[in-house]
């Protein structure tokens, strides 16, 4: 690669050449002209030490990396340390050992730099946070990806893990994985943000979701209902959605016309989700330990089927329990109060 042979042969570079003369994949030959740069420039012994076999490929690699954050004058000590303690460790325990460097060639300076390269490390991490939500074609699913620094990772599980505890469904409800858990606290808190009215306006609106359905579909569950930006939900769901706070369910005539927007007085709110409260005290399933903020009012008998939004007609279930009653075939029933 120095001497420009594979350009001298009218390659676009070394690894290009690799790749069409021994059939390597590109990540693997621009690795392994990446690593013979570092052996021929800056670890010496460590390139030693690989040509009559005593480092092996992976380890040498390993130094090399480690090396590399050194400064120039301490990069040999930095080489023969870890050349020599290729004779006793593997890759894993190279690369712990050479976290550690700085203790060995300037211990005089190790803590400094360890401070150094943590701050480094932080700000790294913080520059590449990343979030996505992606539809996956095909499917009613959307993948959740992203990437966290340490302290907002923190902050993520402080705010999941009081919800991530198994709960009691009943008999007709499968117990929960720990990743469908972690999922359903991180739609939980969400929800408790949507339902606190603190978060800031969104285009001249507090945050809501809009659910649209025609009345037919909303009576017979039979049929589609559409979110806000066209993705398609069961009729089921839209049910479930239309029960209750920060969901607005945009009930369509036959002819498209608007019968009703989801008024925040057909909702269980004010006074009336107050005394649900007093009564329910949180999720009323038998079990539950969810808190009243965790919940939705949910219609015994739904709105669009006649039922009032009543305290009679009303109970306080939370998100877990509330999909439960609207996809299985539990049903609520109140004890009869002196």
């Amino acid at each position: 690669d120095g001497r420009g042979v594979a350009v001298g042969q009218g390659a676009a570079n070394t690894a290009a050449w690799l790749r069409d003369r021994y059939r390597v994949a590109a990540g693997a030959a621009a690795g392994q002209v990446k690593l013979a740069a570092a052996l021929d420039a800056q670890v010496p012994a460590t390139a030693d030490a690989l040509a009559v076999g005593r480092v092996n490929v992976e380890q040498a690699r390993v130094i090399a990396a480690a090396v590399a954050d050194l400064p120039p004058h301490l990069r040999p000590a930095g080489d023969a340390h870890l050349a020599g303690e290729a004779t006793r460790f593997g890759p894993r325990e190279l690369t712990l050992l050479g976290r550690r460097l700085w203790e060995v060639v300037a211990p005089e300076q190790a803590d400094r730099q360890a401070q150094a390269a943590l701050e480094r490390a932080e700000d790294r991490a913080h520059a590449g946070r990343d979030f996505r939500l992606s539809e996956v074609p095909g499917t009613d699913r959307v993948r959740v990806t992203g990437w966290l620094d340490r302290e907002a990772a923190a902050v993520v599980r402080a705010a999941l893990d009081p919800l991530c505890a198994p709960r009691t469904s009943g008999p007709d409800s499968p117990p929960r994985t720990p990743g469908q858990r972690r999922a359903d606290a991180l739609v939980d808190v969400c929800r408790l943000a949507t339902a606190t009215g603190a978060l800031p306006d969104n285009g001249g609106d507090r945050p809501q979701l809009v659910v649209t359905v025609d009345h037919a579909t909303l009576r017979t569950r039979l049929g589609v209902a559409t979110l806000d930006d066209g993705s398609p939900l069961s009729a089921t769901t839209a049910r479930r959605l239309a029960c209750d706070a920060g969901i607005l369910p945009a009930v369509l005539a036959t002819t498209g016309q608007v019968l009703d927007l989801g008024r925040e007085r057909r909702l269980f709110t004010g006074p009336l989700r107050r005394a649900l409260i007093l009564r329910d005290h949180g999720c009323a399933f038998p079990g539950c330990d969810r808190p009243p903020r965790w919940t939705d009012g949910h219609h015994i008998i739904h709105w669009a089927d006649g039922g009032t939004t009543s305290l009679d007609n009303g109970v306080l279930l939370c998100g877990h329990h509330h999909r439960l009653i609207h996809h299985s075939p539990w049903q609520v029933r109140l004890n009869p109060t002196d």
